[in-house]
């Protein structure tokens, strides 16, 4: 290949234009993928909420009055954000959720001077922006409707967010559901065994497009763990042929098995 200074005038600066080209290009991409780390999820700070004429007053203010709150804040995974300066009480300590504590201070701890996200999730959904949308999806949990809260299954001040106070694990086991859910949580003859793992084996908690919550609308819910095995004709799930079973819908909706959390009567839970 001849050098660029062997090449004729005109051939010379369309060359140019292209090499400038490709590097006016490299630069774009390389700015819009910084400004696509700068904004991403993980990376992005929310603003404390709101008092008007508050000032912030730091986490030691807060631990005189809340002291069984701030005990084993430390140990939580919002206790990440716990910090002893006061200059970033509004980032990092309790008024990052609460909001500037200054006024409530002073009035001896009114509750009209600081934020209550266990009242309003909005404080929550600042930081949570995943779960905000999911409580957009179709079928949710009404907290954006005022008849829910955060606060009703998970304890954010205690060192497992997913645990309400007194009870147990919401991603291992069920108390926390079964406080509303009641009738599908009780002991059963015979169990799902799904139940075991938890209810998000098969619900999304906070929303889905799916009814009741399901992760899945249809057979391939239970297809996860009810493995089908496919002959000639048939279509093996256990013992049975479902081939047919299938076309008519899902298995709880095609009228089968439609005790899907456990049955009293039926082991395979049928009714």
């Amino acid at each position: 290949m001849r050098p660029i200074s062997w090449l004729r005038l005109p051939a010379r600066r369309h060359l140019n234009r292209l090499l400038a080209l490709a590097a006016l290009l490299t630069g774009a991409g390389a700015g819009l993928a910084l400004l696509s780390s700068c904004a991403t999820v993980d990376r992005t700070a929310a603003a404390p909420p709101y008092i008007e004429g508050a000032t912030f007053v730091g986490n030691a203010a807060c631990a005189d009055c809340h002291t069984n709150l701030t005990r084993l804040f430390d140990s939580s995974p919002h206790g990440r954000y716990h910090r002893a300066d006061v200059r970033l009480a509004g980032l990092t300590g309790c008024e990052s959720c609460h909001g500037p504590g200054s006024k409530h201070v002073a009035a001896a701890g009114a509750r009209e001077f600081i934020v209550n996200p266990g009242r309003d999730p909005a404080a929550c959904l600042a930081c949570h922006l995943a779960t905000h949308a999911e409580f957009r999806l179709p079928h949710r949990h009404p907290v954006l409707e005022g008849r829910m809260n955060c606060v009703d299954c998970h304890d954010p001040h205690g060192p497992d967010l997913m645990k309400p106070a007194g009870g147990l694990a919401l991603a291992r086991l069920n108390e926390a559901c079964a406080t509303c859910h009641r009738e599908q949580a009780r002991p059963f003859v015979f169990e799902h065994e799904a139940l075991r793992e938890g209810c998000t084996e098969c619900h999304q908690p906070h929303g889905s497009i799916a009814p009741q919550l399901l992760t899945q609308r249809d057979a391939n819910l239970c297809l996860k763990c009810h493995a089908q095995v496919q002959q000639p004709g048939a279509v093996m799930i256990g013992k049975t042929d479902h081939a047919s079973l299938l076309r008519l819908g899902a298995c709880w909706s095609a009228g089968c098995h439609t005790a899907v959390h456990g049955s009293n009567i039926h082991p395979k839970m049928l009714y």
